[in-house]
Formats: C-alpha cells, structure tokens, sequence
C-alpha cells in the first residue's frame, strides 16, 4: 500500500533514469552500518552467551533492526520533502506526545533509572530518537516560514524556544541529558545558518552554557560524572570504573589492535560494551588505524551531509537544505559527544553511536535520516521542487549526471 501511494512520484528509485543516488553518500553509510553490525556482534558475543545462551542473540536482532532500517530509508526516500514540510506541525505534536507518553507509568519502561523506552512485546522505541528528527524537520520550516523575522527581530529569534525548552524539559525529566544537547545544539546550528546575527547567536550561547552549567548543580550524579571523568583512576571501581575500562581497552589496542573478536574488554570488564561503548571495543580489536578509519568515514558522511545541504541551497530549496543541515548536526553532536566519552574527554553520558551503536530506535532512525538525505541530494541536483520549475516524469529520462 504504501509503494502503491508514492509511486506517481518521481524518486532516487522510480524514475526514467533508473536508479539515481549519491553513491558516495550511501557507500559511506553502508560502510558504517557494515562495520557497526560486525562490531555489535564481536561486542555482544560474550554477555549474548550468558544472558540467551546464543552468542549471536544480539546480531540477529541488530540484522533484523537493518532490514526495518533499510525499508525505513526507502520510504523516506520515495517521499516529496515537500510532503515533509508540510508535516512539520503534525511531527512536532507527535514528538510532544512521545515524549510524554513515555514518562507515564506502564506505558513507558525503565532501563538503569531512566525512562527512555516505550516497551512493546518484542522491541523498544525510543521516542527521543524521533524527537530529534521531528524537531529539525519543523524548524526548517519555520526557518523558511519567519526567514526575514527570524534574521531582523529578537521575536523570531526566540519563538523557535517557546517549542523547544518544554521539549527539552521533557527530554530532562526521562532525564537524557545527552539528547537534550544533541538536540539544542542542531537547533541551534540550524538558526545560525539560518542568519541569526552574531550578537544574537552569541547571547544564545552564553545562556545555553548557564544552563548547563545549573544543569549539572541541579544533580548530585551530574556532578560526580563531570568530577570523576577528569580523573577517573582516583575512583577506579567506583564512578570511575567505566571510563577507566574504556581507557584500558583503547590502551591494549595499540597501532593495529588485539584482533577481531580478541578483546577483553568486552568480556564483564566494559558495562554496555555493544552499546554506548562499542567505540571502546572497536578501538581495541582494530587499534588507533582502525580507529582513525572508523573517524574518517564518520567526517565523510557528516561533511558529506552538510554539502548535499549546501547544493539544495544553491538550489533555492530552503527547507530541504536547512532540514539537511540539521540532520547533518544531529550525527555530528552524537558522534562528537559518544567518541569524547569513549576517550575520556566528556563526562559519562548515555548516547549511541550512530550506525554503530546497537540499539533498534537509533539505528532505524539513522537509516531514515540517509533517506531524506539522499531524497533532498536527488531533488537539489534535478531541481525538482525548485519554484521556478515544474516537472513530470518524462523529464527524468536522460541519463544521470554525477558531477558532484
């Protein structure tokens, strides 16, 4: 039913050209999610054993997270970013009505004191996940919308707030201090670009940093993270004892590490090895090559992502490039945060690696993300969607042109 209804449109896949995407961008996030199931599976092997007694229960379940992921990518990317646009209000009260749902007793599930899950019978989503995307996807449009206010006037520049600090208040209360950031600072990417003045963005800052800052006194435990993190040896089997395991295993990984499917590590020693510290166990079965490997290819489709932003720009596709854009600083946030973490830069902080990180939610997600992507890549470089032009299928008949 649902190819049945995007069919008459023209997309990356239907279209009298074939098949036509930005290859580089998909080669570089196929790569990831190769390198993400491989290292899920080496990561998880030894606590699989224990707790179903199948080595390979958490690779199963990350193959079948793919298969849901890749259908989720061909979706979005069958879908007009025009149809996006104008969803942006609906996807906002959706991403409030998630955020709330999950913090109600017996709907929501609690996971090491925090309620991030909505449980079902087989799998758990996360609604943060959701959140993000929605979130980017209406404030491009009210970049598009309140352009000349948001660029000239102190209102336009704060009205996106009245919609973002009780979503983040929301986010507190699970409490996912670390998808609050993630999400504040695309936004706040997302106004820059948008051409906030710099006396504006700079007071923004400030105020952002401030209310870290009174984040972070509000919570005894936030405290001790940001203390412990400095100098985690002083309280090595205490609230230090996962950053130092993480060290440990980047240490024993050397130049060109221990071998796949040879880390310690990852065996009791590293809490949530396949999860939120799967860079650690990467680094010690690759080493600092295939560590610095792993980076690069991170740098190319985050780099490559703020690109495809700019060529929908150049193509007077405003919401398409700004929803670009954010997306782009999504993935940049989560990496930035997770590989700090991972090296002992940041303090402990519960957030997923994307592509590479086991988890259904963000994994699902990522993949649709690619979708929209290479959607707003397709449209940008056939201007289609441009005001100034109007297109059927016929006029996708020639042959590609990859000249980016």
């Amino acid at each position: 039913m649902i190819f049945g209804i995007i069919k008459p449109y023209p997309s990356p896949l239907i279209s009298g050209r074939g098949v036509d995407l930005d290859f580089a961008m998909l080669a570089g996030c196929l790569a990831l999610l190769g390198l993400g199931l491989v290292m899920i599976t080496s990561a998880s092997s030894e606590v699989a054993a224990v707790q179903s007694g199948n080595p390979l229960y958490h690779m199963f379940r990350h193959l079948v997270y793919v298969a849901i992921g890749v259908f989720a990518c061909i979706v979005t990317m069958m879908v007009p970013i025009a149809t996006w646009q104008k969803m942006g209000f609906t996807m906002l009260v959706g991403a409030f009505a998630l955020l709330v749902l999950v913090l109600v007793p017996g709907i929501g599930r609690e996971v090491n004191g925090s309620m991030r899950w909505i449980g079902f019978s087989f799998f758990n989503v996360q609604p943060s996940e959701i959140a993000k995307v929605f979130v980017v996807i209406y404030l491009a449009g009210y970049l598009v919308r309140r352009q000349q206010e948001v660029r000239e006037s102190w209102m336009g520049f704060f009205k996106p707030f009245i919609v973002l600090l009780p979503m983040a208040g929301l986010l507190l209360m699970e409490p996912d201090f670390g998808a609050t950031v993630v999400m504040m600072g695309a936004a706040a990417a997302m106004l820059f670009l948008g051409g906030v003045g710099l006396f504006r963005f700079s007071l923004m800052v400030v105020l952002a940093v401030a209310a870290v800052f009174i984040l972070v006194q509000a919570q005894p435990y936030r405290m001790a993270r940001l203390i412990t993190f400095t100098d985690p040896w002083s309280d090595q089997f205490g609230s230090g004892y996962q950053l130092t395991q993480a060290l440990i295993a980047f240490g024993r990984g050397e130049w060109l590490g221990v071998g796949l499917g040879n880390s310690v590590q990852k065996q009791f020693y590293l809490p949530e090895a396949h999860t939120d510290f799967v860079f650690s166990v990467l680094a010690e079965e690759l080493g600092v090559v295939g560590s610095l490997v792993t980076v690069a290819l991170f740098v190319f489709v985050t780099v490559r992502a703020l690109y495809i932003g700019l060529w929908a720009e150049k193509a007077k596709q405003f919401f398409a490039a700004y929803m670009a854009f954010g997306l782009a600083f999504l993935w940049i946030g989560q990496f930035l945060i997770n590989i700090g973490v991972n090296v002992g830069l940041l303090p402990t902080k519960g957030l997923t690696l994307p592509f590479l990180s086991y988890g259904g939610s963000s994994l699902v997600i990522c993949c649709a993300c690619v979708g929209l992507l290479l959607r707003i890549e397709w449209e940008s470089r056939t201007h289609l969607g441009s005001e100034e032009h109007e297109f059927n299928e016929s006029d996708f008949a020639e042959e590609p042109n990859h000249g980016r």
